[in-house]
């Protein structure tokens, strides 16, 4: 390998989304044996190839030269990772590709509003009725594989700066399901805190939750999100159940996150500023601005 390309590739490693990247490597060499290559192969690499090329596309498009799509690339490793294995590959190619369209459709002037990949599993899930089974968290595999697995993700969201929105997401989880079990209803709670639910929560926390571009960067609004999240969450699944409640959570965190950041850059107050966010978020923002500096 060149020493120029070697050099390169030290110094990508070294960041945030390089080691994530690495890590989720690393993790997908461990379950795809348990899964079976010939079962959860094609999911894995038609949701890189999908995400990477739609993204490709899209930067050459606007910045007229050819970038190396790494975000995409963990945005597809993700989704392939919480879809099941068994379900047939191009499910999850196609989630992959909304997961990448959908940073560039839904985004204020800072960032994206919503976690790529939990938007496009659960919008994908009314479509191809997608199942979920985190094989990424190795839920199946042994413990000490496990153990790798949590220490990792504690690496990499104490590298983001996350650690409190993780702790306050698990707190407010855990201790809503755990009142919930006291007050006479365990049995229709008690899969959280059992495999494989449990190494999903983890991996959601570690891994989705802490998603630089749509989580808070301040303690204090750290610790508010992490609540929301974890709130949210517990109220999908005692309340329809539905097997992407913690997606569910996540995507009212971004919305949370993405009104704060415009209420604290614009001034907006609530409920008085609603209508000025939504049009702050919209897909067509920037086409309205655009028409509305054509007519001045």
């Amino acid at each position: 390998m060149p020493d120029g390309i070697a050099m390169r590739l030290r110094k990508f490693l070294q960041t945030p989304k390089g080691l994530l990247l690495l890590i989720l490597a690393i993790l997908v060499a461990l379950g795809l044996p348990h899964e079976g290559l010939g079962v959860a192969g094609p999911g894995v690499a038609g949701a890189v190839l999908f995400a990477a090329a739609t993204d490709s596309v899209i930067l050459r498009a606007r910045r007229k030269r050819w970038e190396f799509p790494d975000g995409a690339i963990l945005t597809g490793l993700l989704v392939a990772m919480v879809l099941s294995a068994q379900q047939p590959w191009y499910f999850t190619a196609i989630t992959a590709a909304v997961a990448v369209l959908s940073k560039y459709v839904f985004r204020s002037r800072a960032a994206n509003v919503f976690n790529p990949a939990a938007f496009a599993i659960v919008a994908t899930f009314y479509v191809f009725d997608t199942g979920q089974s985190w094989w990424g968290a190795l839920p199946a595999l042994a413990p000490l594989k496990q153990a790798l697995f949590i220490a990792m993700g504690l690496f990499i969201a104490d590298r983001v700066n996350k650690m409190p929105l993780v702790l306050s997401f698990l707190g407010t989880f855990y201790l809503l399901f755990t009142v919930t079990a006291f007050a006479g209803e365990p049995a229709r709670v008690a899969e959280v805190f059992r495999t494989p639910d449990l190494q999903a929560a983890l991996f959601f926390a570690l891994f989705i939750l802490t998603d630089p571009p749509t989580s808070p960067v301040k303690y204090p609004d750290q610790l508010i999100c992490g609540a929301i999240v974890g709130l949210v969450s517990y109220g999908v699944f005692v309340g329809i159940g539905a097997a992407y409640y913690l997606l569910a959570g996540v995507l009212a965190g971004n919305v949370w996150e993405a009104w704060r950041r415009v209420s604290r850059r614009f001034g907006y107050a609530f409920p008085s500023g609603i209508g000025a966010f939504l049009r702050e978020i919209s897909p067509w923002r920037e086409g309205a601005v655009r028409r509305v500096q054509a007519t001045r």
